[in-house]
């Protein structure tokens, strides 16, 4: 089944949730009446039924495969999203006595370094806020004798993503909330990836985990047990009654993500949308980008008009195109697309021709 939007579909660049395949919101839908059979919505099935234990285990093992997560590594499905995982990654991996490092690049790794510091000594390594993090940090010195390096892949309301994993000796630890599956990585560069699931895995209300085994039981602190990886672990996600409809969907856009060849073919095409929009950002004259070049987020595209007062005319456009959810947040200004994996091409052709609209009757 195609992905490309029916005609009621609006282009959705929500920073999030947002836009998730077409086919998973059919499948998803089917499976809220009547879950396989069962003559039971998947809305009221026991987590701990056969089919729903099956069910996550294959999530588990989508996650394993589309990523390539090596042994020695367990994948979890947890609640609270990325804003809880700033204080329990803290919690699980920094040392009663310890250091961490933190690497400050906009919103979420500045509330991650908030909550860590709840826990103990935490050192921002680096920091591109004189500049209203509009780049990544490069050229750093990590110091020695950290418990572990944090750091935020992608940022969504400036703009930047990081091409390169930070080098450390010390653990490593990364929010890839908004950029996991976008490409591929290697998960054994790092000790530590969370990811909460509404950019490109599924609905708000789960969050993905992925936790080397071995670095985990080492803080001499007593971790109260819903905020202990170990517990989870050894409860296969289901310590508590997890969100097993927000996993189904997960499971479903993976298994999506898989059948159209993985993250190999999902990194094309978003670097083909990337290329799409940044090449018209460039090229008309009315527009520019927020972020330094090298280090522009291919998830979400930051822009602004260089005369304001065409921002009422471009919004009207935005709105007779069926375009939804590109406005940008307050820090920044301006404009934001988010072009997370299930967006299509079209929807960003759909955007470049409204701003070569504007062009002709503005420029």
């Amino acid at each position: 089944m195609s992905n490309t939007p029916t005609t009621t579909k609006v282009h959705n660049y929500s920073a999030g949730p947002c836009i998730l395949p077409n086919e998973v919101f059919q499948q998803a839908s089917k499976a809220v009446l009547e879950y396989e059979g069962t003559g039971l919505s998947i809305l009221e099935m026991s987590h701990r039924s056969k089919e729903i234990v099956a069910m996550t285990e294959n999530a588990v093992a989508l996650v394993k495969e589309t990523l390539g997560v090596p042994e020695g590594y367990s994948v979890l499905f947890l609640q609270g999203g990325a804003s809880l995982q700033f204080y329990m990654s803290a919690l699980n991996l920094l040392k009663v006595g310890g250091k961490a490092g933190y690497i400050d690049t906009g919103t979420w790794s500045n509330k991650a370094i908030k909550e860590a510091k709840r826990i103990g000594d935490v050192q921002v390594i680096a920091s591109s806020e004189h500049k209203n993090y509009n780049y990544i940090p490069k050229g750093y010195a990590v110091p020695a004798g950290l418990d572990f390096l944090h750091y935020t892949t992608n940022n969504t309301i400036f703009g930047t993503e990081f091409f390169h994993t930070p080098k450390t000796d010390s653990l490593l630890v990364a929010d890839m909330s908004s950029d996991i599956f976008s490409r591929p990585i290697n998960v054994a560069d790092h000790d530590l990836i969370y990811a909460g699931a509404q950019k490109n895995l599924g609905p708000a209300g789960v969050t993905l985990v992925i936790v080397k085994d071995s670095v985990l039981g080492k803080t001499n602190r007593d971790i109260p047990s819903m905020l202990d990886y170990q517990v989870h672990i050894k409860g296969e996600s289901m310590f508590n009654t997890p969100p097993v409809y927000a996993i189904y969907v997960s499971m479903l856009t993976l298994e999506w993500l898989k059948k159209n060849g993985g993250v190999a073919w999902i990194d094309k095409r978003n670097q083909q949308k990337a290329d799409l929009l940044y090449g018209e950002i460039d090229r008309n004259p009315l527009f520019a980008g927020t972020a330094e070049i090298e280090d522009r987020s291919r998830m979400n595209a930051t822009f602004v008009l260089n005369d304001e007062s065409q921002t009422d005319e471009f919004n009207a456009m935005l709105r007779s195109a069926r375009i939804s959810g590109l406005k940008g947040h307050r820090s920044v200004g301006g404009f934001r697309a988010s072009m997370y994996n299930a967006l299509p091409v079209e929807s960003v052709q759909v955007l470049v021709d409204v701003m070569k609209e504007l062009e002709r009757t503005k420029g």
